[in-house]
């Protein structure tokens, strides 16, 4: 068995397989600090390429595709969505969607704190959402949010609890989360939703039958595109 899984929400593209051992190659490129212009496109199918490649194997021994829905960028989810439901629809197997959000909270299960992932939106916003610490992971404590720093400041401050932040958006406004009592921030090796964490629930979900169409799949858009607000603005 192996699953392919692909994460495109932030800056990054990231491509893994995994089996029942666990990751067997891995892809990354870009991420929190790159300062040019997104590559998704160009980047991924490379990528994935790249990671067959590394362990002498072809798609067509792939039996299921993961992939990060979200939220985070808008490119970026599109060309990694669309790219798995292709992939998954030529090779008549499943899929199995993990929100971007949860791969960046889950890989921090055994801090002793609530656990709050927060990607860059752009426009000074973040998406984020509040999770509780679980045996064997984290449970959602929120809905998927889309906010200002400052909201989440404010929400952080009304429970007054120890938090612990992760996310590229966490350190783009480090400084104000900084400030907050009780809240730390994670750092730089959990700026992008985990590749591992992607790997290691998709191929448990996969033994579980946990998996759907293709055409079930959807980016999780928490707000309207630059373009849908400029065509609004325009219909007004």
């Amino acid at each position: 068995m192996l699953v392919l899984g692909i994460e495109t929400a932030t800056r990054r593209v990231g491509v893994v397989l995994a089996s029942e051992e666990g990751m067997v190659a891995r892809v990354e490129l870009g991420g929190y600090g790159d300062t040019g212009q997104p590559r998704h496109a160009e980047r991924l199918a490379p990528a994935i390429q790249f990671c067959c490649e590394q362990i002498d194997t072809t798609l067509d021994h792939v039996s299921a595709v993961a992939v990060g829905v979200g939220p985070g960028m808008f490119t970026g989810l599109r060309v990694g969505v669309t790219t798995a439901k292709v992939l998954a629809q030529a090779l008549r197997i499943p899929m199995i969607p993990v929100p971007s959000l949860d791969l960046l909270a889950y890989p921090l299960r055994h801090a002793r704190a609530l656990v709050v992932a927060a990607i860059d939106a752009r426009r000074d916003e973040l998406y984020y959402a509040l999770y509780r610490t679980v045996q064997g992971g984290v449970q959602r404590a929120s809905e998927y949010e889309i906010g200002t720093p400052d909201d989440l400041v404010a929400e952080l401050e009304a429970r007054g609890e120890e938090a612990l932040l992760c996310g590229d958006g966490a350190l783009r406004f480090s400084k104000l989360f900084g400030d907050v009592e009780r809240v730390e921030l994670a750092g730089p090796a959990h700026a992008s939703p985990s590749l591992a964490a992607l790997s290691e629930l998709a191929v448990a979900r996969y033994e579980r039958e946990e998996f759907c169409a293709a055409d079930d799949v959807l980016p999780m858009y928490l707000r309207k595109s630059d373009a849908e607000l400029a065509w609004d603005r325009k219909e007004r």
